[in-house]
Order: C-alpha cells, then sequence, then structure tokens
C-alpha cells in the first residue's frame, strides 16, 4: 500500500507533468476505458448546491470537429489531432434560476432530496442567486457565468486525472462564444438555449517535450493569517 509520502510524491508529478499541449500525436490514441475513467472524474465532480449545471460532448466526428478548428481559433491544430475533444456546456438561466424545472427535477430524481424539503432547499437557493451572489440582476447572463463556473471545477479534475495517466490535455477559451453557440446549434446540441459553450479541452499525448514548468515563488503565491 502507498504510503502519503509515495502519493503525494505522485499527484505533484502528475501536476508537473501536465502542461497545455499545442500539438498532439495524431496517432496516438488513449483508450476507451482510460477515457471513460477521465470521463468519471468530470461526473463526480462537485457543483455550486450539487447542481450540476454542465453537459460534456465528446467530439469523435472529424467533420464536426473540422467545423470546430475553422470556427475556434484555439482549436487549431488540437481539434483534428487530439486523441478525444471535448465541448463543455454551461446549462443557462432558463434550467439554473431557482424556480427552473430542472432544478426540481434534478434535486428530486438525481439528487433525491426529499419532496417535503425540496421547497425549503430551493428557498435557500434562491436567496443565494438573488442576495448573496446578485445572480438575478440581469437578463440571465450572471446565471450562465455561475453555471460555467462549475463546468472549470470538472475541467481541471479531468485534466488533473488525465495527467496521473500521463495523457496530455489542453483547455481551449480560443474562440467567439456567438460563433460557437451558433455552430452547435446547427448540430441540435444546445437543446433550444437550455446550454451554452463555456470551454473546450483537447486530450491525446504530447508529439514533443514541452519547456520546464514556471510559476510565479510560493511566496508570492501563498499568504498565511495566523
Amino acid at each position: 500500500m502507498q504510503t502519503n509520502e509515495e502519493l503525494k510524491k505522485d499527484i505533484l508529478e502528475a501536476f508537473n507533468f501536465r502542461h497545455a499541449t499545442k500539438e498532439f500525436d495524431p496517432k496516438k490514441k488513449i483508450s476507451k476505458e482510460d477515457f471513460d475513467f477521465i470521463l468519471e472524474t468530470g461526473r463526480l465532480s462537485p457543483s455550486s448546491f450539487g447542481v450540476e449545471p454542465w453537459r460534456f460532448i465528446v467530439v469523435q466526428n472529424q467533420e464536426l470537429r473540422k467545423k470546430i478548428k475553422e470556427t475556434s481559433w484555439g482549436a487549431y491544430g488540437k481539434a483534428e489531432n487530439a486523441s478525444h475533444f471535448v465541448i463543455f456546456l454551461a446549462r443557462t438561466a432558463s434550467e439554473t434560476r431557482y424556480d427552473a424545472n430542472y432544478l426540481r427535477e434534478h434535486f428530486l430524481h438525481s439528487a433525491q432530496i426529499p419532496e417535503d424539503f425540496l421547497g425549503k432547499f430551493l428557498s435557500r437557493i434562491e436567496e443565494f442567486q438573488r442576495e448573496d451572489f446578485k445572480l438575478l440582476d440581469d437578463d440571465g447572463r450572471l446565471l450562465y457565468e455561475w453555471a460555467c463556473r462549475q463546468t472549470y471545477i470538472a475541467l481541471a479534475n479531468m485534466m488533473t486525472a488525465a495527467a496521473q495517466l500521463k495523457i496530455d490535455s489542453c483547455p481551449i477559451e480560443g474562440f467567439n462564444i456567438e460563433k460557437m453557440n451558433a455552430l452547435l446549434e446547427e448540430e441540435g446540441l444546445l437543446e433550444d438555449g437550455k446550454f451554452s459553450i463555456s470551454v473546450m479541452a483537447a486530450f491525446g499525448y504530447r508529439k514533443q517535450e514541452p519547456a520546464p514548468k514556471k510559476r510565479r515563488p510560493e511566496s508570492d503565491v501563498i499568504k498565511w493569517i495566523d
């Protein structure tokens, strides 16, 4: 059995291994078992109030990947060569507002919150959205951005899990949201406005070794208050 010190060493090795891979080797493919594991770490990720306001679209269709490459400058050089390409969708305000049907159904059937407690729980979410984070002050943009922040938790966990398997990844924000949403809507992936794109990620194996990782010093990043 691994000791804590051995486990910590393995985890830090994975974090040092991980980098934003710009060039993937198109000949190397991730096994189904390994990628199912990576996806499961995303599915099991935490989200605010356990809302799970995400959907992971695994795009293996080369024709659609080509359209993505032509629409997203950040996906150029990655969309076609990566072993697996994932679009992270975030649920929009129509799905995540405290009184949305999605929330009621999700908490009753997936989270299995007792029906006699559900009203109180949704009231707490309303207070959070209305007063604490003031997410109801606009036309739904703030609720969408709140959902997007949850998808980044899943994205980070998936990239870390991949790195522990010595699988490379690259998060991708290099795209115009309106153009990407138009493409995804055309492909029937946004379900009439229930979803909007949040971020994308490519997974596979690096074509060449990266430069050594550089970060700001610990003293500048971490502050202790005793």
